[in-house]
């Protein structure tokens, strides 16, 4: 097998534009890869993968030059279907159920938990990427373990922080971005006596509805379910972040009710939304549109920054980032075709270009690539580097586990506080409704 270190692995990121768009030296390397790989693909393989839509175009054009070099490399006809958000899950969930569908399910979350005796054993793959590159993040490899066998391979975090107007944030009296939930808080209220509001999303959005509510939770000291797994949920602590979630949720934008993961980007490119939490696709778009000789997106791009999210009363950083796992269903008759595209798609001379065109959309698994040099080329983007590294799992302090995904899937924790902002029940009310969810799923 080629051997790459960790000065290839820069090498490869700073050549991203030549290599993965150009197309000759990724084919070139695919060759070479798929001669010596330990996986050789069955004869004939044709490999069907189910992915989320893209929200970095960039990112979406240099995934899919490097299923072209791998197909070319390997002979293996690659189908990729692309579906939204909200749609992977129960799309997964057919297929689990029935037998048939996709051999690769590109996932979010915890996705391989949810049926764990469906999908294949990809120890083989996780131990000779971690191996090679540096080992693999806690809370990646935390997310794709069951029963001490990977069930999945973690490819990527999409890191979610807070994205804001800079001119917006000072005309409201802050000079910087508060690094705490009471000045947050503050920052909020002053920007809606401005007019320039924030939102955040508390429909059924998979990234960033999971993403804030839980961060608003566990940065009070709460969490669904304990360290020894036990439904913790009804506690002051909870009671406390509601108490202040509602009093964020009167500053937002209207509408955040029904958002799903592409809302607050379109109000935030269109000016009616000036903080949010989101990954950085709205920067990435602004700024694509801007290249384009958009004034009007230069001007979003050139103001905007991000930061993190405020530490709480516990004084820790508490966040919970959006895993992007690939899975392998043991129905698939091409094992060893789906292994191979698993590997390939995270080897250095072709993960960090596509890390690189993905502007900071997708942050690493793998410990070694956080030295690519982009992260740091735009400040703006550099608070995304080390999404993977400090978020937690979905399970929070809890074991990662079916039980663990059914209740993010469930969008518990999500409708628990939606309910109470929006004025649906009050707070013993939505703590109890969230228990009562959570005590069916572990009981």
């Amino acid at each position: 097998m080629s051997k790459f270190t960790r000065r290839s692995v820069l090498k490869g990121s700073a050549a991203a534009g030549a290599g993965i768009m150009g197309g000759t030296d990724l084919l070139h390397f695919a060759k070479a890869w798929a001669q010596a790989s330990q996986w050789k693909p069955e004869a004939g393989a044709k490999l069907k993968v189910l992915r989320w839509k893209r929200f970095v175009v960039a990112e979406d054009e240099a995934f899919m030059a490097m299923v072209q070099a791998f197909s070319k490399a390997t002979g293996v006809e690659v189908e990729i279907t692309n579906e939204s958000f909200d749609d992977i899950q129960p799309k997964a969930s057919v297929a689990a159920n029935t037998g048939q569908g996709p051999d690769l399910v590109w996932g979010l979350h915890s996705l391989p938990h949810l049926f764990p005796d469906k999908v294949a054993d990809v120890t083989d793959v996780a131990d000779y990427l971690g191996k090679k590159y540096g080992g693999w993040v806690p809370s990646a490899e935390a997310t794709c373990k069951a029963n001490g066998k990977w069930i999945g391979i973690p490819v990527a975090y999409n890191g979610g922080y807070m994205n804001y107007r800079t001119k917006a944030m000072n005309d409201a009296g802050f000079k910087e971005f508060p690094k705490d939930t009471a000045g947050f808080l503050e920052l909020c209220k002053a920007m809606k006596a401005k007019n320039t509001p924030a939102g955040f999303a508390l429909g059924h959005a998979t990234g960033d509805a999971n993403a804030w509510v839980h961060w608003m939770l566990w940065s009070h000291g709460a969490y669904l379910i304990d360290k020894d797994d036990k439904v913790s949920i009804n506690s002051p602590e909870t009671a406390k972040s509601l108490e202040y979630a509602k009093a964020l949720y009167e500053t937002f934008i209207p509408g955040t009710a029904s958002w799903n993961d592409s809302s607050n980007n379109k109000a935030f490119l269109s000016g009616e939304l000036y903080l949010t939490s989101n990954g950085i696709s709205i920067y990435a778009a602004a700024q694509a549109d801007a290249a384009k000789g958009d004034a009007k997106m230069k001007a979003i791009a050139d103001d905007m920054d991000h930061a993190a999210y405020p530490i709480g009363p516990t004084g820790k950083s508490a966040q919970l980032q959006l895993c992007f796992p690939i899975l392998l269903f043991q129905y698939s008759k091409v094992p060893n075709a789906a292994k191979a595209f698993m590997a390939y798609m995270m080897e250095a001379e072709q993960y960090g270009p596509w890390l690189t065109a993905a502007v900071g959309y997708l942050t690493q698994t793998l410990s070694v690539y956080e030295k690519l040099p982009f992260w740091t080329a735009d400040p703006k983007r550099t608070v995304f580097r080390d999404a993977g590294k400090y978020s937690l799992t979905a399970a929070g302090i809890g074991h990662m586990n079916e039980k663990a995904a059914s209740a993010i899937a469930d969008f518990i924790v999500v409708d628990m506080y939606a309910s109470y902002c929006t004025g649906g029940t009050d707070i013993k009310g939505a703590i109890a409704q969230a228990e009562r969810a959570a005590q069916r799923i572990y009981r």
